[in-house]
Protein backbone atom coordinates (compact mmCIF):
# COMPACT_ATOMS: atom_id res chain seq x y z
CA UNK A 1 0.00 0.00 0.00
CA UNK A 2 1.21 3.70 -1.25
CA UNK A 3 0.61 6.44 0.78
CA UNK A 4 0.94 10.06 -0.30
CA UNK A 5 1.75 12.99 1.22
CA UNK A 6 1.64 16.68 -0.04
CA UNK A 7 4.89 18.31 1.62
CA UNK A 8 3.59 21.40 1.01
CA UNK A 9 1.67 20.75 4.61
CA UNK A 10 4.80 20.70 6.31
CA UNK A 11 5.82 24.23 4.93
CA UNK A 12 5.96 26.86 7.18
CA UNK A 13 4.90 29.62 4.90
CA UNK A 14 2.60 29.97 2.25
CA UNK A 15 3.01 29.62 -1.51
CA UNK A 16 4.68 33.21 -1.40
CA UNK A 17 7.88 31.38 -0.26
CA UNK A 18 9.52 31.89 3.53
CA UNK A 19 10.31 35.50 4.74
CA UNK A 20 13.73 35.74 4.17
CA UNK A 21 13.48 39.51 2.59
CA UNK A 22 14.20 42.87 4.47
CA UNK A 23 11.12 44.57 5.43
CA UNK A 24 10.41 47.59 2.78
CA UNK A 25 10.05 51.05 4.06
CA UNK A 26 6.26 50.87 3.31
CA UNK A 27 5.45 47.86 5.45
CA UNK A 28 7.03 49.35 8.02
CA UNK A 29 5.02 52.62 7.44
CA UNK A 30 2.10 50.99 7.69
CA UNK A 31 2.55 48.56 10.23
CA UNK A 32 3.70 52.20 12.16
CA UNK A 33 -0.10 53.39 11.52
CA UNK A 34 -1.67 50.05 12.59
CA UNK A 35 0.23 50.66 15.71
CA UNK A 36 2.46 47.40 15.33
CA UNK A 37 6.06 48.50 16.97
CA UNK A 38 8.63 47.38 18.68
CA UNK A 39 7.80 48.27 22.13
CA UNK A 40 8.72 46.98 25.75
CA UNK A 41 5.70 47.79 28.08
CA UNK A 42 7.73 46.24 31.24
CA UNK A 43 10.77 48.58 30.16
CA UNK A 44 8.57 51.76 30.56
CA UNK A 45 6.83 50.14 33.73
CA UNK A 46 10.23 49.71 34.97
CA UNK A 47 11.45 53.49 34.89
CA UNK A 48 8.37 54.71 36.33
CA UNK A 49 8.86 52.17 39.26
CA UNK A 50 12.20 53.88 39.23
CA UNK A 51 11.20 57.17 39.42
CA UNK A 52 8.05 56.72 41.61
CA UNK A 53 10.38 55.34 44.25
CA UNK A 54 13.26 57.75 43.48
CA UNK A 55 10.57 60.86 44.67
CA UNK A 56 9.78 58.68 47.71
CA UNK A 57 12.76 58.77 48.59
CA UNK A 58 13.57 62.12 48.55
CA UNK A 59 10.29 63.96 49.18
CA UNK A 60 8.87 61.10 51.50
CA UNK A 61 9.72 63.26 55.18
CA UNK A 62 7.86 66.16 53.45
CA UNK A 63 5.07 63.91 52.52
CA UNK A 64 4.67 62.55 55.50
CA UNK A 65 4.82 65.69 57.68
CA UNK A 66 1.64 66.24 55.00
CA UNK A 67 -0.41 63.44 55.61
CA UNK A 68 0.55 64.04 59.69
CA UNK A 69 -0.92 67.44 59.41
CA UNK A 70 -3.63 65.87 57.64
CA UNK A 71 -4.23 63.04 60.42
CA UNK A 72 -4.00 65.86 63.18
CA UNK A 73 -7.10 68.28 61.11
CA UNK A 74 -9.35 65.17 61.03
CA UNK A 75 -8.88 64.43 64.37
CA UNK A 76 -9.27 67.96 66.03
CA UNK A 77 -12.50 68.06 64.37
CA UNK A 78 -13.29 64.72 64.98
CA UNK A 79 -15.71 65.98 68.16
CA UNK A 80 -17.05 68.52 65.88
CA UNK A 81 -18.67 65.76 63.96
CA UNK A 82 -19.41 62.86 66.35
CA UNK A 83 -21.31 65.20 68.81
CA UNK A 84 -25.35 64.15 68.22
CA UNK A 85 -28.40 66.77 68.30
CA UNK A 86 -30.65 64.99 70.31
CA UNK A 87 -28.92 61.84 70.81
CA UNK A 88 -29.84 61.24 67.06
CA UNK A 89 -28.94 63.64 64.39
CA UNK A 90 -25.44 64.17 63.84
CA UNK A 91 -24.85 68.22 63.39
CA UNK A 92 -22.37 68.31 60.44
CA UNK A 93 -22.11 65.70 57.49
CA UNK A 94 -19.12 64.19 57.21
CA UNK A 95 -19.12 64.44 53.12
CA UNK A 96 -17.35 67.45 53.40
CA UNK A 97 -14.72 66.15 55.87
CA UNK A 98 -14.18 63.22 53.47
CA UNK A 99 -13.69 65.74 50.61
CA UNK A 100 -11.23 67.51 52.23
CA UNK A 101 -8.78 64.70 53.28
CA UNK A 102 -9.42 63.33 49.65
CA UNK A 103 -8.36 66.78 48.01
CA UNK A 104 -5.23 67.25 50.40
CA UNK A 105 -4.47 63.51 49.97
CA UNK A 106 -4.65 63.91 45.72
CA UNK A 107 -2.64 67.21 46.06
CA UNK A 108 0.63 65.46 47.94
CA UNK A 109 0.57 61.90 45.82
CA UNK A 110 -0.30 64.12 42.82
CA UNK A 111 4.00 64.56 41.88
CA UNK A 112 4.53 60.87 42.33
CA UNK A 113 1.54 60.25 39.95
CA UNK A 114 2.48 63.31 36.99
CA UNK A 115 6.45 61.40 37.76
CA UNK A 116 4.90 57.99 36.97
CA UNK A 117 2.96 58.83 34.13
CA UNK A 118 4.81 61.36 32.54
CA UNK A 119 8.15 58.81 32.85
CA UNK A 120 6.10 56.31 31.30
CA UNK A 121 5.22 58.11 28.53
CA UNK A 122 8.77 59.45 27.73
CA UNK A 123 10.05 56.13 27.74
CA UNK A 124 7.64 54.91 24.79
CA UNK A 125 8.62 57.58 23.24
CA UNK A 126 11.78 57.06 23.20
CA UNK A 127 11.02 53.30 22.03
CA UNK A 128 9.10 54.07 18.99
CA UNK A 129 9.08 57.64 18.46
CA UNK A 130 6.20 60.26 18.71
CA UNK A 131 3.47 58.60 15.86
CA UNK A 132 0.20 58.11 17.96
CA UNK A 133 -2.36 56.26 15.97
CA UNK A 134 -5.92 55.01 17.07
CA UNK A 135 -6.50 52.24 15.05
CA UNK A 136 -5.23 49.58 17.92
CA UNK A 137 -8.17 50.32 19.51
CA UNK A 138 -10.81 49.85 16.71
CA UNK A 139 -12.91 46.82 17.24
CA UNK A 140 -11.90 43.82 15.20
CA UNK A 141 -13.65 41.00 14.05
CA UNK A 142 -10.91 38.55 14.37
CA UNK A 143 -10.34 40.15 17.76
CA UNK A 144 -13.67 37.77 18.88
CA UNK A 145 -12.74 34.48 16.95
CA UNK A 146 -12.27 32.15 19.59
CA UNK A 147 -10.29 29.84 16.94
CA UNK A 148 -7.86 32.49 17.22
CA UNK A 149 -8.06 33.22 20.70
CA UNK A 150 -7.13 29.39 21.23
CA UNK A 151 -4.09 29.36 19.20
CA UNK A 152 -2.66 32.24 21.11
CA UNK A 153 -2.99 30.60 24.00
CA UNK A 154 -0.07 27.63 22.50
CA UNK A 155 1.52 30.78 20.94
CA UNK A 156 5.60 31.49 21.48
CA UNK A 157 4.55 34.85 22.44
CA UNK A 158 2.16 33.40 25.40
CA UNK A 159 4.98 31.49 26.38
CA UNK A 160 7.65 34.68 26.62
CA UNK A 161 5.14 36.36 28.48
CA UNK A 162 4.43 32.91 31.12
CA UNK A 163 8.40 33.17 31.26
CA UNK A 164 8.35 36.68 32.38
CA UNK A 165 6.05 36.47 34.83
CA UNK A 166 7.67 33.78 36.12
CA UNK A 167 11.00 35.25 36.19
CA UNK A 168 9.27 38.78 37.98
CA UNK A 169 8.17 36.90 40.52
CA UNK A 170 11.39 34.99 41.37
CA UNK A 171 12.91 38.24 41.34
CA UNK A 172 10.34 39.97 43.41
CA UNK A 173 11.04 37.03 46.17
CA UNK A 174 14.24 37.00 46.15
CA UNK A 175 14.89 40.61 46.71
CA UNK A 176 12.11 41.08 49.32
CA UNK A 177 13.33 37.76 51.19
CA UNK A 178 17.47 38.48 50.91
CA UNK A 179 16.55 42.52 52.33
CA UNK A 180 14.21 41.38 54.69
CA UNK A 181 16.56 38.36 55.90
CA UNK A 182 19.29 41.20 57.09
CA UNK A 183 16.59 43.24 59.10
CA UNK A 184 14.07 40.56 60.72
CA UNK A 185 15.61 41.84 64.29
CA UNK A 186 14.74 45.68 63.35
CA UNK A 187 11.06 44.21 62.46
CA UNK A 188 10.89 42.33 65.71
CA UNK A 189 11.60 45.56 68.10
CA UNK A 190 9.01 47.90 66.44
CA UNK A 191 7.07 47.39 68.82
CA UNK A 192 9.31 49.34 71.22
CA UNK A 193 9.24 52.16 68.53
CA UNK A 194 6.40 55.25 68.93
CA UNK A 195 3.99 55.85 66.16
CA UNK A 196 5.66 57.85 64.09
CA UNK A 197 9.30 56.38 64.17
CA UNK A 198 7.50 52.70 63.53
CA UNK A 199 6.05 54.55 60.51
CA UNK A 200 8.84 56.13 59.07
CA UNK A 201 10.95 52.87 59.37
CA UNK A 202 8.27 51.07 57.53
CA UNK A 203 8.17 54.01 54.56
CA UNK A 204 11.91 53.43 54.42
CA UNK A 205 11.64 49.84 53.72
CA UNK A 206 9.29 49.97 51.36
CA UNK A 207 10.88 52.56 49.39
CA UNK A 208 14.01 50.70 49.82
CA UNK A 209 12.57 47.30 48.57
CA UNK A 210 10.86 48.90 45.81
CA UNK A 211 13.83 50.46 44.38
CA UNK A 212 15.60 47.03 45.01
CA UNK A 213 12.85 45.39 43.02
CA UNK A 214 12.80 48.03 40.60
CA UNK A 215 16.12 48.24 39.23
CA UNK A 216 15.93 44.05 38.89
CA UNK A 217 12.65 45.05 36.96
CA UNK A 218 14.66 47.58 34.78
CA UNK A 219 16.63 44.57 33.69
CA UNK A 220 13.97 42.47 32.22
CA UNK A 221 12.44 45.41 30.85
CA UNK A 222 15.98 45.77 28.99
CA UNK A 223 15.86 42.31 27.99
CA UNK A 224 12.41 42.85 27.12
CA UNK A 225 13.30 45.34 25.06
CA UNK A 226 15.67 43.07 22.88
CA UNK A 227 13.64 40.76 22.32
CA UNK A 228 10.65 43.11 21.12
CA UNK A 229 12.98 44.35 18.59
CA UNK A 230 14.04 40.90 17.46
CA UNK A 231 10.37 39.74 17.34
CA UNK A 232 9.40 42.70 15.32
CA UNK A 233 12.29 42.43 13.08
CA UNK A 234 11.56 39.00 12.41
CA UNK A 235 7.41 39.38 11.99
CA UNK A 236 8.16 41.96 9.12
CA UNK A 237 10.30 40.22 7.21
CA UNK A 238 8.60 40.04 3.74
CA UNK A 239 9.16 37.00 1.27
CA UNK A 240 10.38 37.65 -1.87
CA UNK A 241 6.96 37.56 -3.76
CA UNK A 242 5.47 40.33 -1.04
CA UNK A 243 8.24 42.63 -1.93
CA UNK A 244 7.75 41.66 -5.82
CA UNK A 245 4.13 42.44 -5.25
CA UNK A 246 4.74 45.42 -3.31
CA UNK A 247 7.16 47.20 -6.15
CA UNK A 248 4.14 46.12 -8.30
CA UNK A 249 1.61 48.17 -6.89
CA UNK A 250 3.52 51.33 -5.74
CA UNK A 251 5.50 51.48 -9.31
CA UNK A 252 3.26 49.72 -11.60
CA UNK A 253 3.04 46.64 -13.58
CA UNK A 254 6.74 46.37 -15.15
CA UNK A 255 4.98 44.92 -18.36
CA UNK A 256 2.17 47.40 -18.97
CA UNK A 257 4.91 50.14 -18.09
CA UNK A 258 7.05 48.72 -21.04
CA UNK A 259 4.13 48.36 -23.46
CA UNK A 260 3.25 52.39 -22.26
CA UNK A 261 7.12 53.05 -23.20
CA UNK A 262 6.94 51.45 -26.27
CA UNK A 263 4.00 53.38 -27.58
CA UNK A 264 5.23 56.45 -26.74
CA UNK A 265 8.63 55.79 -28.57
CA UNK A 266 6.43 54.73 -31.21
CA UNK A 267 4.79 57.59 -31.41
CA UNK A 268 8.09 59.90 -31.03
CA UNK A 269 9.30 58.20 -33.96
CA UNK A 270 6.13 58.23 -36.34
CA UNK A 271 6.30 62.32 -35.47
CA UNK A 272 10.43 61.90 -36.12
CA UNK A 273 9.54 60.55 -39.13
CA UNK A 274 6.83 62.89 -40.52
CA UNK A 275 9.77 65.76 -39.43
CA UNK A 276 12.35 64.50 -42.10
CA UNK A 277 10.60 65.51 -45.69
CA UNK A 278 10.96 69.31 -43.95
CA UNK A 279 14.93 68.79 -43.01
CA UNK A 280 17.60 70.40 -45.15
CA UNK A 281 20.22 67.72 -45.11
CA UNK A 282 20.53 64.08 -43.61
CA UNK A 283 23.89 63.80 -42.36
CA UNK A 284 24.77 59.82 -42.69
CA UNK A 285 27.68 57.06 -41.94
CA UNK A 286 26.33 56.19 -44.13
CA UNK A 287 25.13 52.69 -42.79
CA UNK A 288 24.64 52.46 -39.35
CA UNK A 289 23.65 55.89 -38.51
CA UNK A 290 21.51 59.52 -40.13
CA UNK A 291 20.53 62.64 -38.44
CA UNK A 292 18.24 65.20 -40.06
CA UNK A 293 18.89 68.45 -39.61
CA UNK A 294 16.84 71.65 -40.58
CA UNK A 295 18.12 75.37 -40.17
CA UNK A 296 15.36 78.36 -39.91
CA UNK A 297 17.23 81.49 -38.76
CA UNK A 298 13.85 82.63 -37.29
CA UNK A 299 13.03 79.93 -35.23
CA UNK A 300 16.32 79.07 -33.74
CA UNK A 301 20.20 80.46 -34.21
CA UNK A 302 21.97 77.03 -34.69
CA UNK A 303 20.34 74.22 -37.07
CA UNK A 304 18.17 71.89 -35.16
CA UNK A 305 18.00 68.28 -35.12
CA UNK A 306 14.81 67.02 -36.19
CA UNK A 307 15.03 63.05 -36.79
CA UNK A 308 17.99 60.78 -35.54
CA UNK A 309 18.52 57.37 -35.82
CA UNK A 310 21.21 54.10 -35.84
CA UNK A 311 20.57 50.11 -37.97
CA UNK A 312 17.05 49.77 -39.21
CA UNK A 313 15.93 53.39 -38.07
CA UNK A 314 18.96 55.33 -39.85
CA UNK A 315 17.82 53.32 -43.21
CA UNK A 316 14.28 54.31 -43.00
CA UNK A 317 15.27 58.00 -42.26
CA UNK A 318 17.44 58.23 -45.39
CA UNK A 319 14.32 56.12 -47.61
CA UNK A 320 11.68 59.12 -45.98
CA UNK A 321 14.53 61.92 -47.44
CA UNK A 322 14.77 60.29 -50.77
CA UNK A 323 11.02 59.80 -51.19
CA UNK A 324 10.74 63.92 -50.28
CA UNK A 325 14.21 65.05 -52.26
CA UNK A 326 16.40 66.44 -48.71
CA UNK A 327 19.69 66.14 -49.92
CA UNK A 328 22.00 63.14 -47.82
CA UNK A 329 25.67 64.03 -47.55
CA UNK A 330 28.07 61.36 -45.86
CA UNK A 331 30.03 62.53 -43.20
CA UNK A 332 31.01 59.71 -40.54
CA UNK A 333 32.61 61.21 -37.97
CA UNK A 334 30.15 64.24 -37.73
CA UNK A 335 26.75 61.79 -37.96
CA UNK A 336 28.29 60.17 -35.19
CA UNK A 337 29.18 62.68 -33.08
CA UNK A 338 25.44 64.51 -33.72
CA UNK A 339 23.79 61.40 -33.03
CA UNK A 340 25.32 60.80 -29.62
CA UNK A 341 25.45 64.41 -28.50
CA UNK A 342 22.40 65.87 -29.68
CA UNK A 343 19.07 64.87 -28.87
CA UNK A 344 15.96 65.12 -31.15
CA UNK A 345 14.60 68.88 -31.33
CA UNK A 346 18.07 70.38 -29.57
CA UNK A 347 20.23 72.68 -31.30
CA UNK A 348 23.37 71.42 -32.12
CA UNK A 349 26.54 72.51 -30.13
CA UNK A 350 28.92 75.39 -31.22
CA UNK A 351 31.77 73.18 -31.49
CA UNK A 352 29.89 71.48 -34.55
CA UNK A 353 28.85 75.14 -35.96
CA UNK A 354 31.67 75.22 -38.53
CA UNK A 355 31.59 71.28 -39.55
CA UNK A 356 27.55 71.70 -39.95
CA UNK A 357 28.36 74.90 -41.80
CA UNK A 358 30.04 73.46 -44.36
CA UNK A 359 27.35 70.92 -44.85
CA UNK A 360 24.69 73.11 -44.99
CA UNK A 361 26.82 75.59 -47.81
CA UNK A 362 27.23 72.51 -49.94
CA UNK A 363 23.59 71.76 -50.22
CA UNK A 364 22.63 75.20 -50.92
CA UNK A 365 24.95 75.08 -53.70
CA UNK A 366 23.95 71.84 -54.96
CA UNK A 367 20.16 73.15 -54.77
CA UNK A 368 20.96 76.60 -56.18
CA UNK A 369 22.89 74.77 -59.20
CA UNK A 370 20.28 72.05 -59.65
CA UNK A 371 17.95 74.93 -59.70
CA UNK A 372 18.95 77.55 -61.61
CA UNK A 373 17.41 81.24 -61.70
Amino acid sequence: MILGYDLQFFAKEGPGGEKTEAPTSKKLKDARKEGQVARSQELGNAVSLIMVFFIIRIFGQLMGKNFLEIFRYVYSVIPDYIKLYDGIVPRKDFTGLINIIMLRMVIILLPVFLTGVVVGVIVNVVQVKWAPTAKPLKPKLSKLNPINGVKKLFSKEKLVELLKSVLKVAVISYVVYSYMADRIGALLLMYDLSVQSAIVFTCQTVVDVGLRISIFYLLVGIADYLYQRHKFKEDMKMTKQEVKDEYKDAEGDPQIKGKIRQRMMEASRRRMMQAVPEADVVITNPTHYAVALKYDSQIADAPVVVAKGQDFLAQRIKEAAMEAGVEIHEDKPLARMLYHNVDVGAMIPPELYQAVAEVLALVYRIRESSNPA
